[in-house]
């Protein structure tokens, strides 16, 4: 836990899931900056975030809730918009924590229809390029001549290209001087521009040579990993999929634009896959893939969750694993840690964890260390594909 202090109050925040071990903060200096200058406290007037008729105040991408937690208690119901299911869960113990009511805040994905009208625009800058400009357009509509609009990141996530999003979709767009290594993003609402609708999701069709996800049709949302063209590893790994017994349950475990599933539903259309991601537009992506290809009886289900968390014990005869070691721009092996941990729960005895990484990443030892055994199915210079069962006992 780590605390944010601010002229409205200190807050105790964490991720989520919560872990005393993490070193990792659960807001940054670019959030820190943001509510600085809402509050009046670098050289301009402070924004009005209630006003004398309601005033909507939207917060988009906000990571861990940290923003939202703070204005719940001075904005009239803040909406967040996340594609993080961690993120939103996190914000609710956050919200918790500081003593708001469950309704203090609005939580809202982006799969949801944003507000109808925004009168105070928050952007927290995400990762993905692709991400900021499917958000932009789609709440682009909701934005008025008199809407506050101010963008916050990191120096070294707000580019050239980001400022384009914001003076092409929403208007004429500056920025600020660097506050400790963060800047903020400043856009005056046109409302003569007419930026149209979000150009995603995108559509590509796999290649002869992707093993067993030849031909398949890809459907990826924006802010999904590898939006026109399939990964490496999961090349790698469609070239050497295990073919599921029949009628198995699979877990495509951090699907992604869910191809590896997609791919044994089609080998074996008697199987059930499940396919989870923290995602939004993950999970999305991953149902839009699963429709165009396979079977119209094929038996799926489509979780944005924690992992496992949400799947029974003793109920998986097989989990595909391409695991993340990146949160935001943070390196870490917790994901995958919790990945593991959660499959060897999942797994029936004799159940089967596939797991493809990069050879420096190691899950050799860690998937030892949880199943006793760790079995090299295939390699290449880059990548392992590691095969672990859990014991009968």
């Amino acid at each position: 836990m780590n605390r944010l202090s601010t002229s409205w109050g200190a807050y105790d925040l964490t991720r989520f899931p919560a872990d005393p071990r993490d070193q990792l903060r659960a807001w940054s200096a670019a959030d820190a900056y943001l509510l600085r200058h809402l509050a009046g406290e670098e050289g301009g007037a402070a924004v009005d975030l209630s006003g004398p008729e309601p005033t909507t105040v939207a917060v988009v991408g906000d990571r861990w809730g940290a923003l939202t937690t703070v204005l719940a208690g001075h904005a009239r119901v803040p909406v967040q918009i996340t594609d993080s299911f961690l993120a939103q869960q996190a914000t609710r113990a956050n919200l918790a924590r500081a003593g708001h009511a469950p309704d203090a805040a609005r939580l809202l994905t982006t799969r949801d229809a944003p507000p109808a009208r925004v009168d105070v625009l928050l952007v927290r800058v995400p990762k993905s390029l692709a991400l900021l400009e499917d958000q932009l357009h789609r709440i682009a509509p909701a934005v008025h001549e008199g809407t506050v609009v101010v963008g916050t990141g990191m120096v070294t996530e707000i580019h050239t290209s980001t400022l384009e999003l914001f003076e092409r979709i929403i208007g004429p767009t500056r920025t600020s001087l660097a506050r400790q290594k963060a800047r903020l993003v400043f856009s005056t609402p046109d409302p003569a521009r007419a930026a149209g609708p979000s150009p995603w999701p995108g559509r590509y069709v796999l290649p002869a040579d992707s093993g067993a996800g030849a031909g398949l049709t890809v459907v990826n949302h924006a802010g999904v990993f590898c939006a026109d063209r399939l990964d490496i590893g999961t090349r790698f790994f469609l070239k050497h999929l295990p073919r599921a017994r029949g009628g198995a349950h699979v877990v495509d475990l951090g699907c992604g634009n869910g191809v590896l599933g997609t791919a044994a539903s089609v080998a074996d259309p008697d199987a059930t896959v499940t396919f989870i991601d923290e995602s939004f537009q993950a999970v999305a992506s991953a149902e839009a893939t699963f429709r165009a290809n396979a079977a119209e009886d094929a038996k799926a289900h489509f979780v944005a969750g924690d992992a496992l968390a949400a799947v029974p014990e003793g109920t998986v005869d097989l989990v595909l694993n391409n695991p993340p070691f990146h949160s935001h721009q943070a390196t870490t092996g917790a994901t995958a840690r919790r990945m593991f941990t959660g499959a060897r729960a999942a797994l029936r005895p004799g159940g089967e964890l596939w797991v493809i990484g990069n050879r420096h990443l190691g899950y050799h030892v860690k998937l030892r260390g949880l199943f006793g055994n760790a079995e090299v199915v295939a390699s290449d210079p880059k990548f392992v594909l590691l095969r672990a069962v859990k014991s009968g006992h």
